[in-house]
């Protein structure tokens, strides 16, 4: 029995004359983009193309097949975008692939006024996209593109991250960077991950180099890298806008420096071929307008 996606697997080599180039667009493994071909050519009992050096040349099976598909394949296409306006007005779900703090700040807060179900997947900005490419996830929240072809993004804010430290913390009065950089590299850094994400940043935008730190405590939760700060662990650096959601009791933590912030932009990511879907442009409409 004949998959659909070895058709449209089928039709993308021949789009761009290549297997690795199909690969990229629909977001598969080159093996797996081969397995598609050879299971279709199984099928049909004829080769399709003529593998050459610099590209795949279709036969004239190939290219018979192809202007058989082509015109169903696109009939299919809009037939679906037509279902999917109609049923618009129903409760949808939709996959979001985040961190949990990026959930609890961005999306938690829009629950009321959206007409989408979710399922929601923690993890961090790469298990994320890696669930984005597997179609584990609809869309995915988080402040690192990975640049890949039929990925795509939307802005959706800026944050800014400043360094924040225990409430008893003595913090000298300095006018000079190589006397901040000299003394935030003394003290007791808490990292999200062991890679120093936003501190490489931090130290690269305003001291020009990379930070020669090893964190005391690595916790992949700014939630809990608050806590563990306002308990004395040591300092780190964390979003703006979730500190001023944690002044409601007098803080157990202070600012540094907070005229020398980092910026981070936070997107949205979806696939491309998925772009037009009614379920993708509620819940982008929904989140860019609250964030307005």
């Amino acid at each position: 029995m004949v998959d659909f996606e070895w058709y449209r697997s089928f039709i993308a080599i021949y789009t761009h004359n290549s297997v690795s180039e199909a690969a990229k667009i629909r977001v598969m493994t080159q093996p797996a983009m081969s397995r598609h071909l050879a299971s279709l050519e199984a099928e049909v009992g004829e080769q399709l193309f003529i593998r050459t050096a610099r590209k795949m040349v279709p036969t004239e099976r190939g290219k018979q097949l192809y202007s058989h598909l082509v015109p169903h394949i696109e009939a299919l296409e809009e037939n679906t975008m037509g279902l999917q306006v109609h049923l618009s007005p129903m409760m949808e779900t939709i996959k979001i692939g985040t961190t949990q703090e990026l959930f609890t700040e961005n999306v938690i807060s829009y629950f009321s006024r959206m007409n989408l179900k979710t399922i929601t997947y923690f993890g961090d900005a790469e298990q994320s996209f890696e669930h984005l490419k597997e179609d584990r996830v609809d869309v995915i929240l988080t402040t690192e593109k990975f640049m890949t072809p039929g990925i795509e993004y939307v802005r959706l804010m800026e944050e800014h991250f400043v360094v924040v430290a225990p409430i008893d913390t003595v913090v000298p009065d300095l006018t000079h960077l190589k006397d901040m950089e000299s003394w935030l590299s003394e003290q007791r850094w808490i990292s999200y991950g062991l890679d120093l994400p936003i501190i490489r940043k931090y130290w690269s935008n305003h001291f020009k180099k990379r930070p020669i730190i090893k964190p005391v405590h690595v916790i992949p939760d700014m939630y809990l890298i608050l806590r563990a700060v306002a308990e004395g662990a040591g300092v780190s650096l964390l979003p703006t806008y979730m500190l001023k959601h944690h002044t409601v009791n007098k803080p157990r933590w202070k600012l540094v420096f907070e005229h020398m912030i980092v910026r981070n932009i936070l997107v949205l990511g979806f696939k491309s071929k998925h772009k037009h879907l009614f379920v993708i442009n509620e819940f982008i409409e929904g989140i860019t307008r609250l964030k307005k």
